[in-house]
């Protein structure tokens, strides 16, 4: 019998409360992942594509709780493990990608106060990132020049200086480089002023342009206008410091078709369909973009993506694609339905975590398990409209009562009157989705 990877408690309780709230973890996932891999190589096709230097833009389009989150929260831990450098946050109705009271560059401090690495995966690790870029510098130049060697200071100065040249021809370009060697020459002095105001600037907390002139000297400071420029010149700085590139995970992208005011969720949209082309026409490199979104967000012509033509004319699918015979590699993702098969093997990844959890035996079986999965599945229009949030939710309750009521067994509960709704969509099954089952 094959030896079950044992899971640490602390991920396993971490797992366990976060999907019995309805939330994704931030640890733990390759420990419960199971389908998605057309999904998940697609997007993996994209991370070689930036690391080469290029840019990339998906939407990944799927019903609250079809796993939207859970994909691209495996997407983020997958790139932080390849040494890139992931920002994310979710859109709200003080988060957009534009406004007038500053929601634009509210999402811009949201990414950056996430901006996170493998070492520190929870976020919060610019300066970290900033640090780690000089040490490599100093590490490098030191191969050739001992750091005892009068040349020495010179050597990395210079090598400081030819990193941040190079990013003078992009938008806004000379002001950032100039604020990274106010950065270094603080880190040197051992400044701790000087650095927080430079990470101050770099996060966009800078409300004032005489602020900024007078703390930096700088007559500059991001706005709700030019926030994404910043992010395509960290992009390149990112790769310059040693890193792979970048992404950014924005969701929640319904909060745009829920603004009220028309006028307002077409600026939004402009501002998309410029972050889309600067990706796809190669103005932007070593920067991916992936934006999770409801099919009705996208696809409504009334306020949705599709309201403003020249994002429908791009986004939209073409003649051929249909349910089950998707093209992975255009700019749209959508989350097909887990097959019962998927989630027969997610449960049972969940069974073993939660026995793990409190320490028990695994007492519920293979046949408890398919008898779940047929229920869940029997309820009219669940071949459609089932979510994997949905599953574990009832799942993870199944398996709480049955070990706080040692009394109660799992087939007391699947025959119990709450799941007679189901009895009536399981004679239902004209198409065989349960004939695996019977073992």
């Amino acid at each position: 019998m094959e030896q079950k990877k044992r899971i640490p408690k602390r991920i396993a309780q971490t797992v366990i409360s976060s999907l019995k709230g309805g939330v994704v973890p931030r640890i733990g996932l390759p420990y419960i992942t199971v389908g998605r891999k057309a999904e998940i190589a697609a997007l993996l096709h994209d991370v070689d594509l930036v690391k080469d230097g290029g840019a990339s833009f998906r939407f990944v389009v799927g019903r609250y709780g079809s796993g939207k989150s859970f994909l691209l929260q495996t997407i983020r831990n997958y790139v932080m493990d390849r040494n890139f450098i992931v920002l994310d946050a979710d859109l709200s109705p003080e988060r957009r990608l534009q406004g007038s009271k500053g929601q634009g560059l509210a999402t811009y401090r949201e990414l950056i106060q996430n901006l996170a690495t493998k070492t520190r995966p929870e976020g919060g690790a610019l300066t970290l990132v900033l640090d780690r870029w000089i040490n490599n510098v100093q590490t490098a130049v030191a191969e050739e020049v001992p750091y005892d060697d009068p040349r020495f200071q010179t050597a990395v100065d210079q090598k400081i200086i030819s990193q941040i040249t190079g990013l003078n021809e992009l938008v806004h370009g000379y002001d950032f480089a100039q604020l990274l060697e106010r950065y270094y020459h603080a880190y040197l002095a051992g400044d701790e002023d000087v650095k927080g105001k430079v990470v101050k600037w770099f996060r966009g907390e800078y409300r004032l342009k005489s602020e900024a002139k007078q703390d930096l000297g700088i007559n500059m400071i991001i706005s709700d206008e030019d926030w994404y420029e910043y992010l395509k010149l960290f992009a390149v700085f990112f790769r310059q410091a040693g890193y792979s590139g970048m992404f950014v995970m924005i969701d929640e992208l319904v909060n745009l078709y829920k603004i009220p005011n028309a006028i307002s969720r077409q600026y939004n949209y402009e501002k998309l369909l410029s972050m889309y082309n600067d990706a796809m026409q190669g103005k932007a490199k070593y920067l991916g973009i992936i934006m999770g979104a409801t099919p009705q967000a996208v696809e409504d012509r009334r306020r949705g993506v599709y309201s403003y033509e020249a994002l429908r004319s791009r986004l939209a699918e073409g003649k051929f694609a249909k349910e089950g015979q998707r093209d992975m590699y255009a700019p749209v993702i959508r989350l097909e339905p887990l097959t019962a098969e998927e989630m027969l093997v997610l449960t049972e990844k969940l069974a073993d975590m939660h026995a793990s959890l409190y320490g028990y035996e695994r007492t519920i079986s293979e046949n408890d398990l398919a008898d779940f999965i047929k229920i869940e599945y029997a309820r009219v229009g669940s071949g459609s409209m089932i979510t994997p949030r949905e599953v574990i939710r009832d799942f993870i309750e199944l398996l709480d009562i049955v070990w706080q009521n040692p009394d109660r067994s799992v087939q007391d509960l699947l025959a119990s009157d709450d799941f007679t709704y189901a009895a009536a969509g399981d004679a239902e099954d004209t198409d065989g989705d349960f004939a695996e089952f019977t073992i």
